[in-house]
């Protein structure tokens, strides 16, 4: 399971923490990204809280632990069962002898932020879910084309990093080449480079060339949605291919369905353009506008009015 340790947390200056107790936890893993505040667990109740979560404690829970003498060991090993990954006291508020002693006593890290509750809370719950959101590696080349993420797949030497240059070419913006990061954060997908590779591209019988230093900033972006997946493939006489657009193609990553189109290369054949006039059909689509749906529903009401269809001889067959 992904996960990310306490330590990690330490390094966010964004978040302001700093480690009271507890140091010899540092190496203990948050798995869920969503926090945790202890509530009623304070009085006894457990069952509210779940394993390995950020237990966040503000100005309200400190002061209860304060003024409840008689309760407050209970309050403070109640929470403390639920194995939480670390407890962070917001407010820059002190978090009590006996706080202190219980998280160094069982290897809890203690933290203490200077951000008011909420704003730790919004600031660690949006670092905690890109981080750890499911994620695959994909061999391809993203593109962001009229505002649409397209994720260009196909076997090597198919052609993809040249279609990409020839979009660059037309003003279009370049994502990523060859590796492909992509995230599921929700029901959305996003698409980035991986490692050091950046905004290279490799273009056989150039090298290796920089989009961004070629072409300027305005070409190249960091990330993208992706809406629409291409598969470059070899053009096959026999086989059968979507000349009309009814019925839409789905590609499944990380559980989440992208329209897909199968484009065949050959000689002749401008996959630049291709990818272009497609993205601009799904900003048709996203507005309501299914040209192929349209020109069925056409062929329909004249089918139903007894007209005579005058169409080409390849669609007739």
């Amino acid at each position: 399971m992904k996960g990310i340790t306490v330590g990690e947390l330490l390094e966010r200056a964004e978040l302001g923490v700093t480690v009271v107790a507890g140091k010899s936890g540092l190496s203990r893993m948050v798995t869920v990204p969503r926090i945790q505040k202890p509530g009623l667990a304070l009085t006894g109740w457990h069952e509210q809280l779940h394993p390995s979560r950020v237990l966040v404690l503000g100005g309200t829970e400190i002061e209860y632990l304060e003024r409840h003498e008689p309760g407050r060991q209970l309050g403070v090993d109640t929470i403390l069962d639920s194995d939480p990954a670390c407890v962070v006291v917001c407010r820059g508020l002190a978090p009590g002898t006996e706080l202190q002693a219980a998280t160094e006593a069982r290897g809890v890290p203690l933290l203490v932020s200077q951000l008011v509750t909420s704003e730790l809370i919004a600031r660690i719950t949006a670092w905690m879910a890109d981080q750890l959101a499911p994620t695959i590696e994909m061999h391809g080349v993203l593109m962001d084309v009229l505002g649409i993420g397209v994720l260009m797949v196909g076997k090597s030497g198919i052609g993809k990093s040249e279609t990409a240059l020839d979009l660059v070419v037309r003003g279009h913006r370049l994502v990523a080449d060859d590796v492909i990061v992509i995230q599921r954060q929700g029901g959305q997908l996003s698409g980035r480079g991986a490692g050091i590779l950046g905004h290279h591209m490799e273009i056989r019988g150039l090298g290796i060339i920089n989009v961004k230093d070629l072409f300027g900033i305005a070409s190249v972006r960091e990330a993208k949605k992706i809406e629409l997946v291409a598969e470059l493939h070899e053009w096959e006489a026999s086989a059968e291919y979507d000349r009309l657009g009814f019925d839409e193609n789905l590609e499944r990553l990380l559980d989440v369905s992208v329209t897909k189109l199968r484009l065949p290369v050959r000689p002749g054949r401008n996959i630049a353009t291709l990818i272009e006039v497609a993205a601009r059909n799904q900003l048709l689509k996203a507005q309501g506008i299914h040209s192929a749906l349209a020109f069925r529903e056409q062929l329909d009401r004249a089918m139903a009015g007894g007209r005579p269809l005058v169409l080409p001889d390849d669609v007739v067959e």
